[in-house]
């Protein structure tokens, strides 16, 4: 596996294997990766007594609830769950990663708890599990750069299949 460097972020996304929609705006392109911006829903995990059994059949949704809107105040401590505005169509020999931006993790942020793979083949917006690490409250705001996304050609074609393919939302 190697890292997509910009040039071959360009290639890719000019051959059409790569697909983002809505289409990237010069500034989102770095030296080896692709800055996401926010979109406008999320969820809130509501506070509940008794446990939360994990299990492959819990559900998130159970527990959250569903909001929209331009900005999102995020407590200490608190984890939401959120959305990138791009939709990123990945072909069966690239993968990516999602990493935080530091000057947002200086801050405090965490952009995603564990769930930072994105598997070849996935048409999707990218769900963003935020929590606030700060002691102090912080605003998010729609639209902002709030992550980046790191390819690499995989050794292999593969196409997942999960049923995460095709999200739209968080």
């Amino acid at each position: 596996m190697s890292l997509l460097t910009k040039q071959n972020i360009l290639e890719e996304i000019k051959s059409k294997r790569l697909v983002i929609d809505p289409p990237l705006k010069s500034t989102q392109l770095n030296g080896a990766s692709i800055d996401l911006t926010l979109g406008s829903d999320y969820r809130i995990f509501r506070q509940r007594a008794g446990a939360i059994d994990i299990l492959e059949t819990t559900d998130y949704k159970r527990y959250t609830t569903k909001k929209s809107a331009g900005s999102i105040l995020l407590k200490p401590q608190e984890t939401i769950l959120a959305i990138t505005k791009e939709k990123i169509s990945l072909p069966d020999n690239i993968v990516g990663w999602l990493e935080g931006r530091s000057r947002f993790a200086r801050l405090g942020l965490l952009i995603h708890i564990s769930a930072g793979l994105i598997h070849p083949g996935v048409k999707n917006r990218q769900v963003l599990e935020i929590t606030n690490l700060s002691p102090n409250i912080l605003r998010l705001h729609e639209g902002v750069r709030i992550c980046q996304l790191a390819l690499e050609f995989t050794s292999g074609p593969i196409t997942y299949q999960g049923k995460y393919r095709t999200q739209s939302k968080p």
